[in-house]
């Protein structure tokens, strides 16, 4: 029985954190709703608005770390690959996401 308390004490200790979505978490930090993102709270008909709005918090893909924001620099917007409708905070998108042939990042040219 005090194996069982034991348990339930030190999980409640434990940090939760729950999956959240990538528009709730960019609404509560702006707190401005969807003119968070979007011009008068509607999607652009070609996404530019939305992927400026990206850029003025998050810098431009040149500045961004790691190599999965570099191989494809100027062909996609953010949303391409972050979703925010769909997916969730801490969601990184991988090269097999869109590349089905799971080819390597590193360059075969010698």
């Amino acid at each position: 029985m005090s194996l069982i308390v034991a348990a339930i004490a030190a999980s409640s200790l434990a940090p939760v954190q729950a999956e959240q979505n990538l528009v709730d978490f960019h609404i509560e930090r702006a707190s401005n709703g969807c003119e968070s993102c979007h011009e008068n709270g509607e999607p652009s008909a070609d996404g530019l608005y939305e992927f400026d709005q990206c850029r003025a918090c998050h810098g431009t893909l040149d500045k961004m770390s790691g190599m999965h924001h570099r191989p494809h620099k100027n062909m996609y917007s953010c949303a391409d690959c972050h979703a925010p409708h769909y997916n969730n905070v801490g969601e990184i998108p991988g090269c097999d996401d869109c590349h089905l042939d799971k080819r390597k990042s590193k360059s075969r040219r010698k």
